[in-house]
Formats: structure tokens, sequence, C-alpha cells
């Protein structure tokens, strides 16, 4: 027997390389572990994809409605697109590649977006904000942190809320529920 590590169990190509298949099973099988050790869920309840970002996690929690969670992934997906298209930098990159990817520097579009769609893009983001920061407005007397804030905390740079004190939570519905109005969903 040669010696070194026991082949680990699965389809193989001829060559003796693992099929793309079996890798991107037990590359999942990796990430169903540390989301069944890390939120205490069931094996099932790990594949649930909302689990992967702290908005969704609100979700799945059931602290924040199924409408609240797709007004909260619309504006991440605006902000990231806005500052894409600006070029302001990520609040928390992934890694180093996705950095040097989102800057241009590898796998950039050759051509530059249309003018028209910069407009509506940025004319999209200037409604949202705009209803967020008449949501600090109008909440500037309640306890607990501006919604724009806990916005910008949750959905922007991806911080747990889990452990966030009720009145937090309340705000972040009332940010959540004026960019369901703006998003029209």
């Amino acid at each position: 027997m040669a010696p070194g590590r026991k082949r680990k169990p699965g389809k193989r190509y001829p060559c003796g390389k693992r099929t793309r298949h079996e890798l991107e099973k037990d590359a999942m099988s990796v990430a169903i572990d540390a989301r069944r050790r890390h939120f205490g869920v069931t094996a099932k309840q790990a594949k649930d994809e909302r689990l992967g970002t702290a908005v969704g996690r609100l979700a799945f929690r059931e602290l924040i409605s199924e409408t609240q969670y797709q007004a909260g992934v619309a504006f991440g997906q605006l902000y990231r697109d806005h500052h894409a298209t600006v070029g302001l930098p990520s609040p928390s990159p992934r890694s180093v590649a996705g950095l040097l990817i989102n800057e241009g520097i590898f796998g950039a579009s050759p051509s530059e977006p249309v003018l028209e769609v910069i407009d509506k893009l940025k004319r999209r983001f200037a409604a949202a904000t705009f209803a967020l920061d008449a949501c600090d407005r109008d909440h500037r007397m309640s306890t607990g942190r501006r919604p724009t804030l806990l916005v910008y905390r949750v959905i922007c740079s991806d911080e747990d809320a889990m452990h966030w004190p009720e009145e937090d939570i309340g705000n972040l519905r009332v940010a959540l529920n004026a960019l369901l109005r703006v998003f029209r969903l």
C-alpha cells in the first residue's frame, strides 16, 4: 500500500482527480457544518441561503418579515451597484482578490456603462437615501440608534444584529418599511 493519506470517497475522472460535482459537494458540506455549529440549526436549515448574510439571519429568525428582507437585499444590491459605478470602495471587501476585481484591475468590463443607466441608478439611490433620511427625521426622538445607521451596519457592512436590543430591531424594521415603499415591493 502506498504511504500517505487515504483517498476521499466519490466519483473520479479517469486521471484520478475528483469530479467537479464531488468537489462542490465537499465544499458545501464544510459550509453547512460551519453554519450548523455557529448558528445552532439543523442540516436542512443550514442550506437556507438567508443564513449567509446578517439581514438574512434576521429574516430566518423571523425578526423581520420576508418583504422587509427583500427590501434589504434590493438596497444592498443598489448600494453595491452605486458604489461600483461611482467608483467608491466597498465598505467591507470580502477579499483582496474581490477588491482587485471590484476596482477594475482584473476582470473589469471593457465598456463604460451607458449614461442613462448611471442616471437611473443615481436617482434610485438618491430616492432610497432620501427615504432613509426621512426615517431618521421622523424617529429622532425614539429610543435606540438611528434607522439609517442600522441599515448601513446590517445591510452594507453585514454586521450581525442577532443580539441587538428590541428598540434597534424596531428602528431597522421602520427603515426597511421605508425601503419597501421606495422599491414598491
